[in-house]
C-alpha cells in the first residue's frame, strides 16, 4: 500500500486593484483626509505594492484600507493616544503604513512619518537622525517595521519614546469605540522638510491645507478616469507622501509601488511597471531619477524591445534642480519605446507649502530660458572673461488658489524677468513650523512664505534658479553652486551627484569656493590629474583659485528625497568627516 502526500493548498495570487471604477471621480472637494478615504473606500480603486522586480505582492483596496485604519485608530484610542499628540512612524512603503497612518488620523493625532535607512551613512548616523526627530515632534510613541527593531528601537529608547514594530500593535485589541470628529482647520499630519536634520524643521499641514493642494494638483495635471500611477517615491518625503500616495487616494487613483530601495537597486523596474501596467499614464521622479534609467539603458539595446512608454501623458518632474540636459538624454534614450517628450511636466514646491506651488500646463513639456551668468549672480560681467549662459528650466504656472511673487530683498515686489526671492501665498501653506515660533516668523509673513528660493516671473510662470541659501559670495560677486557642479559634471567620469560646492574660509581668513567631488579612481597619479582638471574649470567658470577635494564614492550626505545636501556637505567636511584621499600638491 503507497501513501500519497496531500497536495499543498492552494495560495489565491494577489490581484490588482483596477484602474476603472464606477464611482463618480471628485477631486479632493473633502473637508477632511477621512472623509476623502470614505469617499475612496465606495469603490474599487486602491494601492498595490511591487517585488523589485515589479511582481505584485499585494493589492491593497481603499475599501480594505479604511476598515484596517478604523482598527487601527481603535487600537490608538485603546492605548491611550488622544487628539494632538504625534505618533511617529517609519514610512516604509507598504499596506501597514498606509494603515497606520490613516489610522492616527482618524485617532485625531499626528501622524509623523519618519526615514528608512539609506546607504548614506551607517547604523549610527541613522540612529542619530531619528533621535533629534524624535526629539523635535515629542511622539507618544515610534512605530515601525518589525525588520528595524534593533534600529529604530534603539533609537526610540535614546530619546526616551516608547518603541514597538506594527505587527505587535496589529496584535492589539481595537474595541468598538467612537472616534473623534476632526474639523478642516485641525492637523492632519507633521511632515519633515528634506533639508538639515541636525536641526530639523516639522511642517503642520493641517487638513485644509492639504485637501486645498491634493485639489490643485489633480486640476493641475487634469486627472482622468483612465489615469492610473506609478512610483517609487519615499512616502516620508512631501513628493512621494502627498504627490503619490495621499493624492491617488483624495482623487481615487490607482497606483503601482516598487520601494525605492528596489528602485535604486534595479531603476528600469520603474520603467518595466509602467510599461506592464496597461493603464499606466501618470509618473513623478526628481531629475535623478530620469538620469539614472537613462544611463543604464544600454546604447545597444532597443528600448521598444523591453519598454512601452507610450500611454505615459505625464511624466513629473520636481524635488531638485530641473536638468534639461538629462531630460534630453532621457527622451533620446526612450523615444523609442513611444516616449514623448511632451509628457515632462516639471514642477516647483516645498513641504512648507504642502506640496505644489507650481505646474507645467500638461503638454507643454521642458521649455528653457538661457541667462547670462551675470544676471544669475547679479553682478557686473567682470574682465574679459567669455559670457556664460545657464538653461533655467520653466516651472510652469501657479497651482490653483496659488499666488507667486518674486521680490528683493527688503520685500518689494520685482517685475518680470528680474532675478530675486521667491514667495508664494495661498491655502495650502503651513500653520507654521512645530513648536519653532521663531522660524515660523522668519519666513510667514502677511500669509505670503518666503521659500528660501531665488527664481524670476516671465508670463506668469515662474524659473527657478537655485537655494538663496546655497548662493557663494566672493568678493562681492555671487556664484551658484550648480554652476560649478555641473562645470565639473561635463569631465569625463563624473555624473550628477558626484559633486559639491560651497564657500569655505581658508586658513589665511579668505572666503573661496570649495569642491568636493566623489572619485572611483584607485591610481594616485591619475587623482591628482584629475584634481588639476577640475581645478582649472572652475578656474574657467569662476574666474577663481578654489580648494578640490578628491573623496571616496558614496560619501555626500543627502536629503531624505536623494537630493545632495551642501549644507551637511560643509558641515561634515569643515568638522572632519568627509575625509579626502591625501594627494601630493
Amino acid at each position: 500500500m503507497t501513501t500519497q502526500t496531500a497536495p499543498a493548498p492552494m495560495v489565491d495570487a494577489p490581484v490588482s486593484t483596477p484602474t476603472a471604477d464606477p464611482l463618480p471621480r471628485r477631486m479632493s472637494d473633502f473637508a477632511t483626509l477621512g472623509e476623502a478615504l470614505d469617499y475612496a473606500a465606495r469603490g474599487v480603486r486602491g494601492l498595490n505594492f511591487h517585488d523589485a522586480r515589479g511582481t505584485l505582492v499585494r493589492g491593497y483596496p481603499f475599501a480594505q484600507m479604511r476598515a484596517d485604519a478604523h482598527d487601527m485608530a481603535r487600537r490608538l484610542i485603546a492605548m491611550g493616544v488622544t487628539p494632538g499628540e504625534r505618533v511617529a512612524i517609519v514610512a516604509e512603503t507598504s499596506a501597514e503604513f498606509a494603515a497606520l497612518f490613516f489610522g492616527t488620523v482618524l485617532s485625531g493625532a499626528w501622524p509623523v512619518p519618519l526615514p528608512l535607512p539609506t546607504s548614506f551613512g551607517g547604523r549610527e548616523s541613522y540612529i542619530d537622525q531619528l533621535r533629534v526627530q524624535l526629539a523635535s515632534c515629542d511622539p507618544t510613541m515610534l512605530v515601525y517595521p518589525p525588520e528595524l527593531s534593533s534600529l529604530a528601537g534603539a533609537a526610540a529608547e535614546a530619546a526616551g519614546v516608547r518603541g514597538l514594530d506594527w505587527a505587535e500593535l496589529a496584535t492589539l485589541p481595537a474595541p468598538d469605540t467612537a472616534l473623534p470628529a476632526v474639523s478642516s482647520d485641525d492637523v492632519c499630519y507633521l511632515q519633515y522638510s528634506s533639508g538639515s536634520t541636525r536641526f530639523p524643521h516639522g511642517v503642520v499641514i493641517t487638513h485644509r491645507a492639504l485637501l486645498s493642494n491634493l485639489a490643485a494638483h489633480a486640476h493641475g495635471m487634469r486627472i482622468q478616469d483612465s489615469d492610473r500611477c506609478v512610483s517609487w517615491l519615499p512616502w516620508y518625503h512631501d513628493m512621494g507622501l502627498v504627490g503619490c500616495f495621499l493624492s491617488p487616494l483624495a482623487n481615487q487613483v490607482s497606483t503601482d509601488y516598487l520601494k525605492t530601495e528596489d528602485f535604486a537597486r534595479r531603476p528600469l523596474s520603474w520603467l518595466d511597471l509602467i510599461s506592464r501596467n496597461t493603464g499606466t499614464t501618470l509618473s513623478y521622479s526628481p531629475t535623478f531619477g530620469y538620469d539614472i534609467c537613462a544611463r543604464r539603458i544600454s546604447s545597444q539595446t532597443k528600448a521598444s524591445d523591453r519598454f512601452d512608454l507610450s500611454r505615459w501623458r505625464v511624466a513629473g518632474n520636481g524635488a531638485d534642480m530641473i536638468r534639461p540636459d538629462v531630460m534630453q538624454a532621457f527622451v533620446d534614450a526612450f523615444a523609442d519605446a513611444g516616449f514623448q517628450a511632451s509628457a515632462f511636466l516639471p514642477s516647483y514646491g516645498l513641504a512648507e507649502s504642502t506640496l505644489a506651488v507650481s505646474l507645467m500646463p500638461p503638454g507643454e513639456g521642458i521649455r528653457v530660458e538661457l541667462v547670462e551668468e551675470t544676471e544669475l549672480s547679479g553682478g557686473d560681467h567682470g574682465g574679459d572673461r567669455p559670457q556664460r549662459y545657464r538653461a533655467i528650466v520653466n516651472c510652469g504656472k501657479a497651482v490653483r488658489d496659488m499666488e507667486i511673487q518674486v521680490r528683493e530683498e527688503d520685500g518689494t515686489p520685482l517685475p518680470d524677468g528680474a532675478i530675486g526671492k521667491v514667495w508664494c501665498r495661498g491655502p495650502s501653506v503651513m500653520v507654521g513650523y512645530f513648536r519653532d515660533p521663531a522660524s515660523t516668523d522668519a519666513c510667514l509673513v502677511d500669509g505670503w512664505l518666503d521659500t528660501g528660493d531665488m527664481g524670476y516671473m516671465s508670463d506668469g510662470y515662474i524659473f527657478i534658479v537655485g537655494r538663496a541659501k546655497d548662493m557663494i559670495i566672493i568678493n562681492g560677486r555671487n556664484h551658484w553652486p550648480q554652476d560649478i557642479e555641473w562645470a565639473v559634471e561635463q569631465l569625463p567620469g563624473f555624473k550628477a551627484g558626484d559633486i559639491a560646492a560651497f564657500a569655505i574660509t581658508t586658513p589665511g581668513g579668505e572666503e573661496t569656493p570649495a569642491v568636493l567631488v566623489q572619485c572611483r579612481s584607485s591610481d594616485e597619479s591619475e587623482r591628482v590629474r584629475l584634481r588639476d582638471e577640475i581645478r582649472d574649470r572652475v578656474r574657467s567658470v569662476t574666474g577663481m583659485n578654489c580648494v578640490v577635494e578628491l573623496i571616496p564614492p558614496r560619501t555626500l550626505p543627502r536629503t531624505s528625497s536623494g537630493k545632495l545636501s551642501r549644507a551637511k556637505a560643509r558641515n561634515l567636511y569643515l568638522n572632519g568627516e568627509i575625509k579626502p584621499y591625501d594627494l601630493a600638491a
